[in-house]
Formats: structure tokens, sequence, C-alpha cells
């Protein structure tokens, strides 16, 4: 089998040939160790086999800890509420690490990840979040900041918006909702020092929404992550969040790869999967060099999986594809 018809066999599947019989478990907190500087490739794609009652796609997400929209987006087409038994699910647990420095938090909307990045540490956590929702004061910012307070068991002081918008929906929110099982902060906030401290890091105290555009412009944790994220973080850290829908790397080896997510929704009648997406200059000359197969990174563009997939033009010789 040529370089060429190994590729695009894996765009059709989707499931690299030397995984096929990966079917892992699930891990807490997923932590990788860091690749060279010239590499951004981590992690593994993992395989999950549906059961019999085996639950919802997001109780799955829960499971393995990633974001339900990065598991949905990975299988296009798969029930949510009750995936087919005997079905096989692709976990998006291999990423490219996003164009930043390797330095403290690095969220990126898009993608609805947070990258941390431990002083002197030699891996990365990377853990699902949720985002704000579509709407012109509930949407998550583009900052570059720093962490300004951490807090255990959080009060929450809705602002005035919020409120305003729960009453729409005939829910009467106090000034302040006090620490505990009804409060939507959950157990653990950290607060960013921008926009006078108004968006946080904090848990929650619903199971569903991570990996989704849930909350009212603060930056959502499944509980167990904002508390592992929480005794890990220092004040004081850089705090990076990005938009960026399409990520790309050359690889040590000469492999290229690219990782294409649905674009963030800015009107309530766009559609991420067929929302245009507009590349950067870097990622213009990524797809534009004659190394890049131009087929494939526009498949990646229509597919818009969430997963890493290699983009490589087939050599010249026609040598034989080894993966």
């Amino acid at each position: 089998m040529t370089h060429f018809t190994a590729s695009l066999y894996r765009w059709i599947t989707l499931i690299p040939f030397a995984a096929l019989a990966l079917y892992a478990s699930e891990a807490s907190a997923n932590t990788y160790p860091l690749p060279a500087p010239d590499s951004r490739l981590v992690g593994e794609t993992l395989y999950h086999t549906v059961a019999d009652d085996g639950g919802s796609l997001e109780a799955i997400a829960k499971r393995y800890n990633v974001g339900f929209l990065a598991l949905l987006q990975a299988n296009p087409g798969v029930d949510p509420y009750v995936p087919r038994a005997g079905s096989v699910l692709t976990i998006p647990r291999q990423m490219l690490l996003p164009d930043a420095p390797r330095e403290g938090i690095i969220i990126n909307l898009a993608e609805l990840r947070l990258y941390y990045y431990a002083p002197g540490g030699n891996s990365v956590t990377v853990y699902p979040v949720g985002i704000g929702q579509l709407g012109g004061d509930t949407l998550t910012p583009t900052m570059v900041t720093r962490i300004s307070q951490k807090r255990e068991n959080p009060t929450w002081t809705p602002t005035a918006a919020i409120r305003a918008r729960y009453l729409a929906q005939g829910v009467e929110l106090p000034p302040v909702v006090p620490a505990g099982p009804e409060n939507p902060m959950g157990h653990h906030a950290i607060r960013l020092a921008a926009y006078g401290g108004v968006y946080l890091l904090h848990g929650t105290n619903a199971d569903f929404g991570i990996g989704m555009r849930v909350s009212s412009g603060c930056i959502r944790l499944r509980d167990d992550d904002i508390k592992h994220l929480f005794s890990t973080v220092p004040v004081g850290t850089k705090v990076t969040i990005i938009n960026e829908p399409v990520k790309a790397s050359i690889e040590p080896d000469g492999r290229r790869w690219i990782e294409v997510h649905q674009p963030l929704s800015k009107r309530i009648d766009d559609d991420p999967k067929t929302q245009p997406i507009v590349l950067n200059d870097k990622l213009k000359a990524f797809e534009a060099a004659a190394q890049t197969h131009n087929e494939f990174v526009n498949k990646a563009l229509t597919l818009r999986a969430g997963v890493p997939v290699e983009v490589s033009s087939p050599p010249e010789n026609g040598a034989i594809d080894k993966t």
C-alpha cells in the first residue's frame, strides 16, 4: 500500500492502522510527557467499545476525561444519548499542543481544552472545559492575564445581567449564592486578573456541560479537575486564552499534521460544521508547502473531527507507508 493510499484510508476510517486493536482504559487527569521543543504531537487516540446499556456519550466522555463536543466531533453520527452497543468510539486523547509558549495555562476556546505547563516540569496536563454561551455578555474573551486569587468553597455573586437573564427564565437568583451544592461554581474557584476579575476558572454542581458552551463567560471544569488544578497552579501564573480552531505541526521526523475543530459560532444561525475557517498566514504557508498534501488538508477542514491527522505529501518514490 502506498503512502497516498494508506493516508487516504486513514481519512475514511479515522483509525490509524497500528491502533485498530487498542481499547484503552480511562485515566484521571490527562497528563502527557512534553515532546521536544520542535514537536507538538502528544498523547494517543484511544478506542472504546460501547457495552450493552453503556451509558450516554457524556458518561463516556467523563470516564475518559474528554469534552462532550470533542467526543461528538470525533464520532460523527453517533447517538449522544444512547450510543449503539458494540460500536467503537474514537476517544480524542491525541492532540497538537497550541502554537504558543509552553508557560502557565493556555486555554483554546475553539477546542474547549485547557493546557497547564507546571513551572520547571516536563509534562503538560490537559483538561476539557466549558466556556461562555453564544451571546453578547456571555462570551469568554481571548486575553493574556494572570491568576489573581484562589478560593475554596466560593460564594457566587451573579452580575445584574446574569440575574436578569435567569429572571427571564423564571428563576430569581439571590444577590449572593452561598457555597454548597446549589452553587454552580462548585468547590474551587481561580480568579483571573483581567476585566476587573469577573472571569474565573471554577468547578460545577452539574455533570453535564464540560466541553460545551454553557457558562455565563467563565471557564468551567469538572470538580476533580478543578480540585487538581487548584492544588497545583500558584497565584500569579500566566493565563493565555486563544481561539484557534486549526493547529498544525511539522514533526522532527518530517511528518506534517493538522488538527481541525469546529469554529465557535458567532451568531445563533451559524452552523459550526460548515462555518468558514480563515487560515492565518502561518497556516496558509503550511498548506501551500510542497510537503503538504492539499487534498488531505481540505478533507480535514471539511471533517473538522478535532483529532490530529497526517497530511504529508507522499514520497516521490512511492515508498511503503510503514505506520
